[in-house]
């Protein structure tokens, strides 16, 4: 994986704004005959805009993941269930939606106003991408039966990239702790269910990382599940137990690829809400760096977790390892100042030298602000890594 040798190297967590067209197809369901030739050349279109906005580390916007809404914050994960046996819809879980998943949470409780209105994703709209598989259940073994798709995924994005001038590209999978969210019937306990799962979307992952790129693997399930889970009771205990075999599953779905072919996102969810019961990034840090991964993507362009920077004053980041630190967030339509993201970039490489920091996103910014401002922001974000660039190179 390439580190910023002589210049701050930019990336972006995943999701970009897809085409009202493309969204459209995904709706109707649209037959491959004409889905792809339009997902063809949404991707390459794609990917050739992040490269002229100056973005040096790209991927395919995830769009190959379908998404039917312009604000849609599921496509990402829920993506993975039609390359997954073993689950079968259960219309009872369906109705409670998301509701089923947090009710150890202390802040719906605190905020239950906010959250009957789905202002923050309480629960996900009808048509959702999200929406469509909250009634998922395990009722028999878990297989990936994906490779056909995660071949296509493959076969778009090295096509776009023809021409196109970066210097890497990524392809998102979603982890085995934000699978294990959906009930189990079939397996006897949580443990081997998480198991199964981790073994199931190790095929993915080989798969991406055989082709020649990175894989990224979204995990915001290792730090949300303290406010779902754990939060009422305020047992950071159970909830690090928990964790700590979260990333042994994700390990065991990594066996065999190499380290430096891995870059690991985490986030504390990408709804719109008060985030006031994230769980603290200097409590779960020390796990978060046993991944066996070279990169760690991280929220730090917002309010709740810009000071996170100061967790690595502390915890010393391996050597070889890198951080990617949000430098502009998909929680506001606010666009970040050029020199506001120089600064969070300086800040990051004071702490943890120059050469171990690329500068991101928080999360994907398709499906959580406009278009119009999440390219603004990608923008944003290139000029001001050419800013840090100026300084810490001087």
């Amino acid at each position: 994986m390439k580190r910023s040798i002589d210049r701050i190297l930019t990336t972006h967590a995943g999701s970009l704004p897809r085409p009202e067209d493309l969204m459209e197809l995904y709706r109707e369901d649209a037959p491959d005959s004409k889905l792809l030739p339009r997902l063809q050349s949404a991707i390459a279109d794609v990917a050739r805009r992040q490269a002229d906005t100056g973005i040096d580390i790209v991927n395919d916007g995830e769009f190959g993941k379908a998404m039917r809404r312009a604000v849609d914050f599921g496509a990402w994960w829920s993506y993975v269930y039609d390359r997954l046996a073993g689950f079968e819809v259960r219309t009872e879980t369906a109705e409670k939606g998301r509701a089923a998943w947090t009710i150890g949470s202390k802040e719906r409780k605190e905020f239950a106003d906010f959250y009957a209105e789905d202002g923050g994703m309480g629960s996900a709209r009808t048509g959702s991408s999200s929406s469509r598989m909250y009634g998922l259940t395990c009722t028999g073994l878990v297989k990936y039966n994906g490779q056909k798709a995660i071949r296509r995924d493959i076969d778009l994005l090295s096509s776009a990239l023809r021409g196109v001038r970066t210097e890497e590209a990524f392809i998102t999978a979603v982890s085995p702790a934000t699978l294990q969210i959906l009930p189990n019937e079939h397996y006897k306990n949580q443990q081997d269910y998480t198991w199964a799962l981790a073994e199931a979307i190790g095929e993915e992952y080989k798969a991406i990382v055989d082709a020649g790129f990175i894989l990224q693997i979204d995990d915001p399930a290792l730090v949300d599940i303290w406010d779902w889970w754990f939060s009422l009771k305020d047992d950071m205990a159970g909830y690090r137990k928990w964790a700590e075999f979260q990333v042994e599953a994700v390990n065991h779905a990594l066996e065999g690829i190499p380290d430096d072919r891995v870059r690991f996102h985490v986030c504390w969810g990408s709804w719109h809400g008060p985030h006031s019961g994230d769980v603290p990034l200097k409590e779960i840090a020390d796990l978060l760096l046993k991944v066996k991964a070279q990169a760690y993507s991280l929220e730090a362009g917002n309010v709740r977790h810009e000071l996170d920077w100061k967790v690595w004053q502390e915890t010393k980041l391996p050597d070889g390892k890198l951080l990617i630190p949000g430098v502009v967030s998909h929680a506001t339509n606010l666009i970040e100042p050029s020199e506001l993201v120089a600064d969070r970039i300086i800040r990051f490489a004071n702490v943890v030298g120059r050469e171990n920091v690329v500068a991101g996103t928080d999360c994907g910014l398709g499906g959580r602000v406009h278009p119009q401002i999440a390219w603004a922001k990608l923008t944003a974000l290139e000029e001001g890594a050419k800013l840090a660039t100026k300084e810490l190179w001087s």
